[in-house]
Order: structure tokens, then C-alpha cells, then sequence
């Protein structure tokens, strides 16, 4: 946990309240958190379900773990260290999206069940709805797709504590929903969350 170090500091409390925010948009704040594997399918997916609650009038922002690294946590490398910081803070940005009423869809590999279950208490302790959704692809199938040439570095030896070949994934416990994203079409998996998002009353009318 990122230890607090600023003092003389007071949180102070605007005029508008979650409930207003939540009925001016007609939708309730919400993170999808997509966690799987390189190439298993979380960045193709959340671009589908993003394009397809803007098309029905919904307020949906996607953050991607590579984009987040050219801006908000371009300091941050790939150490088991700056792996947490960077989840805790768009943990952090997802929960103000939240309470701002957006549908906040992340895609980051997250290979640690810490971090994320960090996320997940912030999001609890703002009483915020959180749904934790691991894109499950066999490794054997992520490989073959690399888009990124990384597995095939990783192999290699030349990109070292890359996630599945020499260093962890710990896939979720109990995740709200899991795709199987060597099984499913793109559009099968969109429709899994849609109808996930529906069932919990979360894109309101």
C-alpha cells in the first residue's frame, strides 16, 4: 500500500452527490477489470465493448495497460514493485471514473492476486461495483497469436520477468465472470459482458 505522505491536507466534499451524477447520466459508475494473459484477448475485447455502449448512449472509458504507459505511469517499469504501483494507481483513476458514473473498462494483465484485490477494496470501501473479469487463454494459444513478438523475446531470453514464462500469473479465485478467449468470439465475449452488466442493473434504463 502507497504510504501517505502528504499532511495539512483535508478532503473536501463537493455540493453534488454520487445519486445526482448517476441519474443526470442514467447508468450507474462501474470497473470491468479485464486480467489474463499477453495476447489473451483483454485489449480487443474492452475496444468492442467500449464502441458498444457508446453506440447505446452509455458513458464508457477504456483504459489500456500499454496506453496508461506513455502518460500516467510512464516512470514505472515491470519489477514485481512498479507492477503493484502501477495497478494501485489506475485502481485509484478507475474508482474516481467510478464515482463520476462512468463505465471504466481497464484491460492489464495484473498477473498479481494482491494487487488486484487491493483494487477491489477500494473500490468496496467507496462503495462502488467492481467486476473483476479474467480473460482465460491457454498459454499455448497466446503464444501463437504474440502480436507483440514478446513470447517469442521471452523464450529467448532477451526480455526477462515476462509474465506466464518467468515470472507468475495467479488467475483470479473467484472473478465475477471468465471468458475463455480461445473459445469465444470476440463478439460472444462482448455479449457475455453486456449481459453480466444488465443482470446487475448497472446500465440502468
Amino acid at each position: 500500500m502507497a504510504e501517505q505522505k502528504a499532511t495539512n491536507i483535508t478532503w473536501h466534499e463537493g455540493d453534488v452527490t454520487r445519486e445526482e451524477r448517476q441519474a443526470n447520466l442514467g447508468q450507474k459508475g462501474v470497473t470491468v477489470w479485464m486480467t489474463g494473459l499477453s495476447a489473451s484477448g483483454k485489449s480487443t475485447i474492452a475496444v468492442a465493448l467500449e464502441k458498444v455502449l457508446l453506440a447505446r448512449g452509455k458513458h464508457a472509458y477504456r483504459l489500456d495497460g500499454d496506453n496508461i504507459r506513455f502518460g500516467l505511469n510512464k516512470n514505472l517499469g515491470f519489477s514485481a514493485e512498479d507492477r503493484a504501483e502501477n495497478i494501485r494507481r489506475i485502481g485509484e483513476v478507475a474508482k474516481l471514473f467510478g464515482d463520476a458514473g462512468m463505465i471504466t473498462i481497464t484491460s492489464f494483465i495484473s498477473p498479481y492476486r494482491r494487487d488486484r484485490d487491493l483494487v477491489r477494496k477500494l473500490h468496496e470501501d467507496a462503495r462502488l461495483p467492481f467486476l473483476e473479469v479474467y480473460v482465460d487463454c491457454a498459454i499455448e494459444e497466446a503464444e501463437k497469436r504474440d502480436p507483440k513478438g514478446l513470447y517469442k523475446k521471452a523464450r529467448a531470453g532477451e526480455l526477462k520477468g515476462f509474465t506466464g514464462v518467468d515470472d507468475p500469473y495467479e488467475a483470479p479465485e473467484r472473478p465475477e465472470l471468465v471468458l475463455r478467449s480461445d473459445r469465444l468470439t470476440v463478439a460472444e465475449s462482448v455479449a457475455e459482458l453486456l449481459a453480466t452488466l444488465e443482470s446487475r442493473g448497472l446500465l440502468g434504463a
